[in-house]
């Protein structure tokens, strides 16, 4: 009998909006809750595996960035994209407060409210990226166009 996928909110506003998508489960490890090892334990290379930041401006305005999870977020060019002079992440502990997910399982679809979201424009030189599902050891594997579509994201140079 075939394990009951527990879903998470972000898979069910995918299901609501009917975009498509797909699931990939895996064991997790507490000691490495890395993009990078997620990218392994899913088999898929590090260009097509995202990971999901929260960063706040200087007004507690929150922003979501999503970037290919070996590359770091370019502060600065982030912050000029949304138009502030200044931002820098949410301290982890304040994490589930604001998203309603935790780090390691924080996804760019389905958080308490509707944050003004960046994705990396490499995204777009891959046909599907895996993200966050919402917990930690579940990927959602989407195409760019309907992440940008489930996020209400926009695609910017945000990487360094």
């Amino acid at each position: 009998m075939a394990k009951k996928i527990q879903k998470t909110n972000a898979v069910r506003l995918l299901d609501q909006k009917k975009i498509p998508y797909s699931l990939k489960e895996y064991e997790i490890n507490e000691e490495h809750l890395d993009g990078v090892t997620a990218a392994e334990e899913i088999g898929q290379p590090v260009e097509k595996v995202f990971k999901t930041l929260v960063a706040t401006s200087m007004k507690k305005q929150l922003y979501v960035f999503v970037i290919p999870v070996a590359k770091e977020l370019d502060l600065k060019a982030a912050a000029k994209f949304v138009g502030e002079k200044k931002i820098e992440m949410l301290h982890v502990r304040d994490l589930l407060a604001n998203t309603g997910y935790i780090r390691g399982g924080c996804s760019p679809i389905g958080m308490k409210k509707q944050y003004p979201t960046v994705v990396d424009e490499a995204a777009l030189l891959q046909d599907e990226i895996f993200i966050s599902a919402g917990k930690r050891g579940m990927q959602i594997c989407i195409a760019p166009k309907f992440l940008e579509q489930a996020a209400q994201a926009k695609f910017g140079s945000i990487i360094c």
